[in-house]
């Protein structure tokens, strides 16, 4: 598996069942011309936005530039409680919010990623959901402290990644999502890592999808 970058040809793993539980990869190869795209007439009629996340453009893949590192994302239950207190305390006193202010909506919590090691270079990420509904995670882009202050809407990063299975769909279909904003997202957060040991991320899961039946992670080349 290899890390990502400007003008290199996207891939998809196989996919990996467990029981009901869909587990999927995106990675990138280092070069288009090199590594030629193997989709298949199926794929190809999906928007590449919006193109299933499916095991039959497996490639093989090329060696690592460094030991790779999957990190996994956590609910900080603290952080989550704390954004939950200031929304109630809203409604109770019928005060408004900041202006600019983010408030947690009741189907969103807080999550992490820790990084013991801050030269991280993406390669894909890994996401798995039990049956249907969406997953959208979001970045915060500054280190942020509730009880101190109030997250903002300017801290919050773009793309975010969004990852889905409509209701009509089979148990085993796989993922859907925005390809070219995960990418680019994954890359983000490689890059952020650089000045920070811990990122914190909105989690929002919507059409279904319940925490407890998601799990979702990013692996990453370490230099």
């Amino acid at each position: 598996m290899l890390p990502s970058g400007k003008g290199r040809g996207k891939r998809w793993h196989k996919r990996e069942t467990e029981g009901e539980r869909n587990r999927v990869k995106l990675s990138a190869d280092t070069d288009r011309h090199k590594y030629p795209s193997r989709q298949t007439d199926r794929q190809a009629s999906f928007p590449p936005q919006q193109r299933k996340m499916s095991s039959q453009t497996c490639t093989d893949p090329a060696p690592s530039s460094g030991s790779a590192m999957e990190l996994r994302f956590a609910e900080d239950t603290s952080l989550t409680e704390v954004m939950q207190l200031r929304v109630q305390s809203l409604q109770r006193s019928g005060q408004k919010r900041q202006e600019g202010e983010r408030l947690l909506l009741p189907h969103e919590a807080v999550y992490r990623l820790d990084f013991s090691n801050q030269k991280l270079a993406f390669i894909h990420w890994s996401v798995s959901l039990i049956g249907h509904g969406r997953l959208t995670v979001t970045g915060i882009s500054q280190l942020w402290t509730p009880d101190l202050t109030h997250l903002m809407t300017r801290q919050l990063l773009e793309p975010v990644g969004t990852f889905w299975r409509n209701a009509g769909d089979p148990e085993d279909t796989p993922l859907k999502c925005l390809e070219a904003d995960i990418q680019e997202f994954g890359e983000r957060i490689a890059e952020l890592a650089k000045v920070r040991k811990v990122m914190y991320f909105l989690l929002a899961f919507k059409e279904g999808a319940e925490a407890d039946k998601v799990s979702i992670s990013v692996e990453f080349n370490q230099a």
